[in-house]
This record gives structure tokens, C-alpha cells and sequence, in this order.
């Protein structure tokens, strides 16, 4: 047998893949699932933002190759975005790469800024793409405990000490997937402090920037005096207009790495088709009430999640912010595991969510549930809970029965 590929090696075994399979195989069977797994919108991208592609698209030009760092128009608008939303002003060709989402702005920044056994300081849990984007470009990853943003900031001083060689970039990613955390400025401003005395560079990802829910807009590093001379933030229009299979992200901030990443594009890739950046410019520029809509739906599935779920016997605790909530394990399933409970909930209730291990060991003992379900989807589902935890001891006898002796 070839052995695997060296990257390849690398990576651990890919922990949605079982709970996929299991998904796909009761829907082969019938089986309506009630599906919490992926952050994916399930809204229809905004009408006016769909007119600018398809006009965009009849011109005979729209299919020639674009731009690697995204086109003028685009970056100018992305641009505009900072200084409207955070009053940060921002060179559009030196300070803004356009992405083909964050995912591929992050792992190519990995690559653009990594040389083999550099040492990542990295949140757990935490989204995959921070640890395993710098796995992949050959770095090293300094684990740091995030149940809360005062604990990460707290174990970043630790982390230092007990690394060699030091660590050269520390990652920070709020409001959090899979955490669903929020962070005011003065977080930032401590996180800029330590970054300066430890000499490291700063990804913030704040892909869920327009996602929040008690009039408490996330704020962006780049806020932060100086913030610009050591940090690059990572965004996307996936969730703030419900254009996540679009792949329209941006990279910005710092004109060193952004120069850096726009070189490694420029081998990979053309940008993404032309009408789409385009439209998203489009999203960008024009009427921002969509944006308001799309927060004040998910705001409504938070509620009914977190009430729903609540009478059903599941204490969840209500995020502030993202499109996600991070809920403990219900106390009689602790003892299993996110993985066996979420395996269970599916084959039992017919409900899919995100075991909380997938994120990193300190994830352990909580699942991730995205808010991708309409409200009457929700309510359904919290009734199969609902019988789900009233039958836990039988469940857990036949789990613990099926597992063949060692």
C-alpha cells in the first residue's frame, strides 16, 4: 500500500464525516432530518444583488479571466464597508485582497506567511480552517483554551513562554464559530498590546460581523490605533447577505501581508467570475436593509431556539452574536460525549448537530447548533428532544449494548 501524502498525513480524521454518514444514510432510508449540522443560509440571496449578476452576466466580456486580488470596483467597495461600518479608511490597492470566500483568504494567508515549523497560536475550539489552513503550509499549532474570550487572552502570555521556537502569529476569531462569543474593542486593545510585546502577527477572522443580536455591533481589530502595522482581518459576504456558495470573502488590513497573500493568488487562481464580483459590490454599496432582515431573522430562530429547546428539558444558553449557539451536552449524555450524543439525537430524534469534539478538544462536553431551521422546523425538532431526554436511560443502555466487546 503507498503510504499517504505527506500533507495529507497531517490532517486528523475529518469528525463531521461520521456523523454525514450517518445523516445520509437515515435520509436514504426516509428519515426526515431536522438538520442543526452546517453553517450554511438557507435565505435567498437579496433580489437586487442576483438583477446585478444576471446583468452583469449577459455581457459577452463577464467570462474572460478576472483578477486574482479581486477588481478595482469590488476592493473600492469592500473599502468603503470598513470606513462606513467601523470608521476605518483603507487603501483599496494595497490594503484589501477580495477572496474566494474567508475559508480560501485564510488557508492562502497561512501559506503566504508560513515557513515550515513556525508556531501558530490558535483558539480552541475553534473554526478548523485556524489550526489546520497552518497545519497544512507546514506550521505548528499552540493550542490555547477559548471556552471564553478572558480565558484565550489569559493563556496568550502562557503560550509564549512554553513555545519554542516562539510563536509568530496568534489568531483571533470573534463573534466565534463554533463559540458564538462576542468581544467589545477593549478586547482588541489587549490583544494588540500582547501581539506588540511578543513581536507577532494578527489574523482576526469576523466573518459574523453583521450577525448580532442586542444592538451590540461586533467591532473590528483594525479599530485599534497601530492595529494596521501587525494584523490583517478576514471577512465575507456569506452570512451578512446569505451568499455563502458565492465564495465572496476579503482580506484586509496590514499592506505586508496583504501584498504577501496577493502574490500567492496570483499562482492559484484569477478571482472569482467577474459578474459575482460585481454583485457583490452591488451588496456592498447598495440598500442595507436586507442586511437588517437577515439579523432579525436569525434573531428569531435564536429566541424560539432557546425557548423551545428550554421547556423541552435543554438549557441553551442565548449567543450574542453568529448564526450559531454552543449548548453543554445534556447532563446525562456528559458522560458520553458530544460525538455519541450526536450520534444518538440523529438516530433517536431525527435532529443533526455539530458534535463539539469536531472543534477541538476543549469543545469536548458541548455541541454546536446552527440556526438554519425555520422557527416551525425548531419547535418541531425540541419535540423530539423532548421524548428524545425522557428516554435517555433507555437509550443510553441499547448505545452502550451495541458497542461490540473489545
Amino acid at each position: 500500500m503507498t503510504p499517504e501524502f505527506h500533507r495529507i498525513r497531517r490532517l486528523p480524521p475529518y469528525v463531521f464525516e461520521e456523523v454525514n454518514r450517518l445523516k445520509a444514510k437515515l435520509r436514504g432510508q426516509g428519515v426526515d432530518i431536522i438538520d442543526f449540522g452546517m453553517g450554511n443560509p438557507d435565505m435567498p440571496t437579496p433580489k437586487h444583488i442576483v438583477d446585478k449578476l444576471v446583468e452583469t452576466a449577459r455581457d459577452p466580456k463577464a467570462g474572460r479571466y478576472s483578477a486574482s486580488k479581486g477588481i478595482i470596483g469590488l476592493r473600492r467597495a469592500m473599502a468603503g464597508y470598513y470606513e462606513r461600518r467601523f470608521g476605518v479608511k483603507l487603501n483599496p490597492d494595497t490594503e484589501v485582497i477580495a477572496t474566494l470566500g474567508s475559508k480560501e483568504g485564510f488557508a492562502n494567508l497561512a501559506q503566504a506567511l508560513t515557513a515550515p515549523g513556525d508556531v501558530i497560536i490558535c483558539p480552541n475550539p475553534a473554526y478548523p480552517i485556524h489550526a489546520y489552513g497552518f497545519i497544512m503550509a507546514g506550521g505548528v499549532i499552540r493550542h490555547v483554551p477559548a471556552l471564553s474570550p478572558e480565558e484565550y487572552l489569559s493563556g496568550i502570555s502562557r503560550a509564549v513562554a512554553h513555545s519554542a521556537p516562539p510563536p509568530n502569529v496568534l489568531i483571533v476569531s470573534y463573534p466565534s464559530n463554533p463559540t458564538a462569543q462576542w468581544v467589545d474593542l477593549e478586547f482588541y486593545r489587549e490583544v494588540i498590546k500582547l501581539a506588540r510585546k511578543h513581536d507577532l502577527l494578527v489574523l482576526s477572522d469576523i466573518a459574523y460581523s453583521e450577525i448580532y443580536f442586542e444592538d451590540n455591533p461586533p467591532p473590528s481589530i483594525l479599530q485599534v490605533e497601530g492595529a494596521k502595522d501587525i494584523a490583517v482581518e478576514v471577512n465575507s459576504l456569506s452570512k451578512t447577505y446569505a451568499m455563502a456558495g458565492w465564495r465572496v470573502g476579503m482580506v484586509v488590513g496590514n499592506e505586508r501581508m496583504c501584498a504577501a497573500l496577493a502574490r500567492v493568488k496570483s499562482y492559484l487562481d484569477y478571482g472569482a467570475y467577474t459578474p459575482i464580483q460585481v454583485a457583490a459590490a452591488a451588496a456592498l454599496n447598495g440598500p442595507q436593509d436586507c442586511v437588517a432582515e437577515i439579523r432579525a431573522i436569525y434573531k428569531g430562530r435564536r429566541d424560539c431556539l432557546v425557548s423551545a429547546m428550554g421547556r423541552a428539558g435543554w438549557d441553551i444558553p442565548a449567543p450574542p452574536a453568529s448564526m450559531f449557539a454552543w449548548a453543554p451536552v445534556p447532563e446525562k449524555f456528559r458522560e458520553a460525549g458530544s460525538m455519541l450524543f450526536a450520534k444518538l439525537l440523529i438516530e433517536e430524534a431525527g435532529v443533526a448537530v455539530s458534535p463539539g469534539v469536531a472543534f477541538g478538544e476543549y469543545g469536548e462536553g458541548y455541541v454546536r447548533i446552527g440556526l438554519v431551521e425555520n422557527e416551525h422546523r425548531i419547535r418541531q425538532a425540541a419535540r423530539n428532544v423532548r421524548r428524545f431526554l425522557a428516554n435517555a436511560d433507555d437509550i443510553l443502555e441499547r448505545a452502550h449494548n451495541s458497542v461490540p466487546a473489545q
